[in-house]
């Protein structure tokens, strides 16, 4: 069983998804810098936010002991909103890797047809030759 699973794990398609899971998780990182250093803040300037802070309030706190508020209760749409543009980003990118992989690859030649032979009442004429004889 060890012998089997050490087979498997070996086989390039496994390996070849870990390279790509761990390119992946490194790339998603650059997009969120991106997002959050440049984008975002591009955002905010147009809207005169911060764009990550934009939120809404659904409930109120109170003041604790401590003299500060507890218990409010945000709708953070801005957080939300930063990662759809990050997927928005990362999708953009894997869709164009898959059509530079699928450009690169050889169109597949269609197989040549095979030789044309003889026709069926050829072959029977040939025999009825052949038994004349």
């Amino acid at each position: 069983m060890l012998k089997e699973f050490k087979e498997f794990a070996m086989k390039g398609n496994l390996i070849d998804i870990a390279v790509g899971f761990v390119m992946g998780a490194a790339f998603k990182e650059v997009v969120t810098a991106f997002t959050g250093g440049i984008v975002s803040p591009l955002i905010g300037l147009i809207f005169d936010s911060d764009f990550k802070a934009l939120r809404y309030k659904l409930k109120d706190g109170a003041l604790n002991d401590a003299g500060e508020m507890a218990g409010e209760v945000y709708l953070e749409y801005g957080t939300f909103l930063t990662n759809v543009i990050d997927f928005i980003i990362v999708a953009f990118v894997m869709f164009l890797v898959v059509k530079g992989v699928n450009k690169m690859k050889k169109k597949e030649e269609p197989a040549p047809e095979a030789p044309a032979g003889p026709t069926q009442e050829e072959l029977l004429g040939e025999i009825r030759d052949l038994l004349k004889k």
